[in-house]
C-alpha cells in the first residue's frame, strides 16, 4: 500500500526526516493513519504509531521555536532589550562611579559624562587606579548600549519598512519588542497598540483606581508628545491606527507604502488643527 502520510519513505529512526515530514507534509484529506502506518511496515501497532508520532511533533516543534528564535524580528527584540538593560546597568555603574571619583577628584559631574571625564584621568595612587577602572567600566556599558541602539536604528527599517517610516526605528523597536514579535505586533488591534507599554496604568484602570491610560510607548512620537493634550488621546487614535496597518503591511506582504505616511500627516493635521478653534 502507498501513502501520503508523514511517515512514507520516512525511516523509523530518522526523527530529523520525521519532524520535517510533520511539518511540511500534507495530505489532501485525511486517513486512518495508524493503520496505514502499520500496513506500511513503518510501526507494529497503533501504540508504536502513537510514539513515533509524538517524538516527531516534539522535533518539529523544536525545530519551528530555533527558526522563530533566529527570525530577523526576534533579533530586533533581542537588541531592544539590550539596550534596556545596557542602560540601567550603565548608569547603575556611573552613579557608584562618581560617587567614589568624587572623594578623589574634583569638578566630577553627574552620570555617565561625569564617568566619562574621570575615565580619561590619569591615576596617581592604587585607590584613583580603581575608582578610574570603575568609571571606565560604567562608559564601556554606555558605549554597547549605543551600539545596540545603532543595531536597532539601521535594522528596524529593514524588517518593518512601514512600521519605521511612520513611528522611527528605534519606537518601531520596542512595539515588536512590546508585542513579542512583528507577527504577534501584527495581530493586535489598534486600542492595544495605543496604550503598549502602560500596562500597570492599563491594569490599575482596570481595578478602579485610576483614569483610562490614552497611550504607552507611542507618547514618545512627535506627534503625540508635541500635540496639545486635550487632543493627545485622539492624536494616540490616529497615530496607533497607521502603525497597526503599517505592521501588518509589514508582515503579511512587505510592500512599502509610502501613502501611509501622507495619510497619517493629513490626519495630524486635522487634528492639531482644533487647537487653534
Amino acid at each position: 500500500m502507498t501513502t501520503h502520510g508523514w511517515f512514507a519513505d520516512t525511516a523509523v529512526r530518522d526523527a530529523d526526516a520525521a519532524a520535517d515530514a510533520v511539518r511540511n507534509g500534507h495530505a489532501d484529506a485525511p486517513e486512518n493513519w495508524p493503520a496505514a502506518a502499520v500496513e506500511d511496515g513503518f510501526v507494529d501497532d497503533a501504540d508504536e504509531y502513537y510514539d513515533r508520532l509524538r517524538d516527531a511533533t516534539r522535533a518539529a516543534t523544536r525545530a519551528a521555536v530555533r527558526e522563530r528564535e533566529r527570525a530577523d524580528d526576534q533579533q530586533l527584540v533581542h537588541a531592544v532589550r539590550t539596550i534596556g538593560d545596557l542602560s540601567d546597568a550603565a548608569n547603575e555603574v556611573a552613579e557608584r562611579a562618581v560617587e567614589w571619583a568624587r572623594t578623589l577628584f574634583d569638578g566630577v559631574d553627574d552620570g555617565i559624562a561625569g564617568a566619562r571625564d574621570v575615565a580619561g584621568r590619569s591615576a596617581n595612587s592604587p585607590t584613583e587606579e580603581r575608582a578610574i577602572a570603575l568609571c571606565e567600566r560604567a562608559t564601556d556599558l554606555a558605549d554597547e548600549r549605543d551600539r545596540a541602539q545603532g543595531f536597532v536604528e539601521t535594522h528596524a527599517p529593514t524588517v518593518a519598512p512601514n512600521l519605521s517610516m511612520l513611528a522611527g526605528p528605534v519606537l518601531a523597536a520596542r512595539l515588536i519588542a512590546l508585542a513579542g514579535g512583528l507577527d504577534d505586533l501584527a495581530k493586535l488591534p489598534s486600542g492595544t497598540v495605543q496604550v503598549l507599554g502602560a500596562e500597570d496604568a492599563l491594569f490599575a484602570h482596570l481595578r478602579g483606581h485610576a483614569p483610562s491610560p490614552k497611550h504607552g510607548v507611542i507618547y514618545t512620537h512627535e506627534y503625540v508628545r508635541g500635540t496639545h493634550p486635550d487632543q493627545r488621546g485622539s492624536a494616540a487614535r490616529a497615530l496607533a491606527g497607521k502603525l497597526t496597518i503599517a505592521a501588518r503591511v509589514d508582515h503579511y506582504s512587505g510592500d512599502r507604502r509610502p501613502d501611509l505616511e501622507a495619510e497619517l500627516d493629513a490626519r495630524m493635521e486635522r487634528i492639531r488643527a482644533r487647537e487653534t478653534e
